[in-house]
C-alpha cells in the first residue's frame, strides 16, 4: 500500500499514545511503591521485573520496526481493533483505579493487609493481565504486524504465567488472598 493511499491513515500516534501511557503508569507505580513501603510493604521476586520491562520494550521496538511506515488501511479490521481497544483501555484504568495505592507494576505486598476485591477484581483475579494479553494481540493486529503479534503474544503469555504464579504465592503467604479467591493454589 503506497503512503499516499487515501484509503489509509498514519497510525504513528499509536506509539506516542502507548509510550505516554506507560511513562505515566511508571510514575504512578513509583509513587504507589513509596506509599506501600511506608505501610510496611515488601517487594517480592524483584528479579522478574527486568524481564517484564524488557518484554514490553522489545514488543514496542518490534512493533515499531515491523509496522513501518505505520500506515493502516481504513477498513473493518482497523475500526474493529480500535473499537476493541477502547474498552480494553477502560478496563486497564478501572483496574488501576480499583486498586488505588496498591497498584504497581512490581509485586509489592503489605503483609496482613486485606486484598482488594473491587471493580473488575470482583469478577477476575487479574484483569490488568487480561488487558496486557489483549493489547499484545490487538495493537499488532491493528498495525498489521503479524510476526510481532505471534512472537510477543506467546512470550507475554509465558511471562504472565510465571508472574501470576509468583504474585499469587506472595499474596497467599502474606494476605487473605486465599479467602477472597479460594481454590487459586496451583500445583508446584
Amino acid at each position: 500500500m503506497p503512503p499516499t493511499d487515501p484509503q489509509s491513515a498514519s497510525f504513528a500516534w499509536v506509539f506516542a499514545f502507548v509510550i505516554l501511557q506507560r511513562v505515566l503508569e511508571l510514575g504512578l507505580c513509583r509513587r504507589n511503591r513509596r506509599v506501600l513501603y511506608a505501610r510496611g510493604g515488601k517487594e517480592f521476586f524483584p528479579e522478574t521485573y527486568p524481564v517484564m520491562v524488557g518484554l514490553h520494550v522489545l514488543f514496542l521496538l518490534a512493533l515499531f520496526l515491523e509496522s513501518h511506515p505505520w500506515r493502516v488501511p481504513l477498513d473493518a479490521l482497523t475500526f474493529g481493533c480500535l473499537a476493541a481497544l477502547l474498552p480494553v483501555t477502560g478496563m486497564r484504568y478501572w483496574a488501576i483505579a480499583s486498586l488505588g495505592e496498591n497498584w504497581t507494576t512490581r509485586i509489592v505486598v503489605v503483609p496482613g493487609e486485606p486484598v482488594k476485591r473491587a471493580g473488575p477484581y470482583r469478577f477476575l483475579r487479574h484483569p490488568n493481565y487480561l488487558v496486557l494479553v489483549l493489547e499484545f494481540f490487538l495493537i499488532p493486529l491493528l498495525l498489521r504486524a503479524p510476526v510481532t503479534l505471534v512472537v510477543f503474544s506467546l512470550a507475554n503469555l509465558l511471562a504472565l504465567r510465571q508472574r501470576i504464579r509468583l504474585e499469587e504465592d506472595a499474596l497467599r503467604d502474606f494476605t487473605d488472598y486465599e479467602e477472597k479467591f479460594p481454590g487459586t493454589r496451583q500445583p508446584d
